[in-house]
């Protein structure tokens, strides 16, 4: 991706909290702004989208909800893009909350379509290899 250099006025309480962050990430300090202010973008474009750390990275999640994304997407795929059984599949999700997530997809495409490669590339063989421990007697 291009990136253009731009010079701004931050406020210092932003820039300390900006920094606090950086260390915590143990990142460099552009590198989460650039971040941070990414992810700003998206949520003012998807209402009802947030992001939050977890076990497998920083990802966008519904709102109130934890969920991934992804996760929805990749439901929703499995059963051939059908609106009524994903809400049944959802049922503690509303229908506003399915729908944002519908719409981070029709935005951010690629960005979901490589977490769910990344999630459809963990094999029980891969898994195995990996956590040998999980293979049990059977292996």
């Amino acid at each position: 991706m291009k990136s253009v250099q731009k010079s701004m006025r931050i406020p210092e309480k932003t820039v300390d909290g900006i920094q606090d962050i950086a260390r915590q990430w143990g990142k460099e300090f552009s590198a989460v702004a650039k971040e941070l202010l990414e992810e700003g973008i998206k949520m003012y474009r998807c209402p009802g989208i947030v992001f939050s750390e977890g076990a497998s990275g920083r990802h966008a999640r519904i709102a109130g909800a934890g969920i991934e994304v992804w996760e929805i997407i990749a439901t929703y795929k499995s059963m051939e893009e059908d609106f009524k059984r994903l809400c049944n599949a959802f049922d503690w999700l509303s229908e506003l909350q399915l729908r944002s997530a519908l719409g981070y997809y029709r935005a951010y495409p690629e960005e979901i379509d490589q977490l769910m490669a990344k999630n459809e590339s963990w094999t029980p063989e891969v898994i195995y290899q990996r956590f040998p421990f999980l293979a049990g007697s059977n292996a």
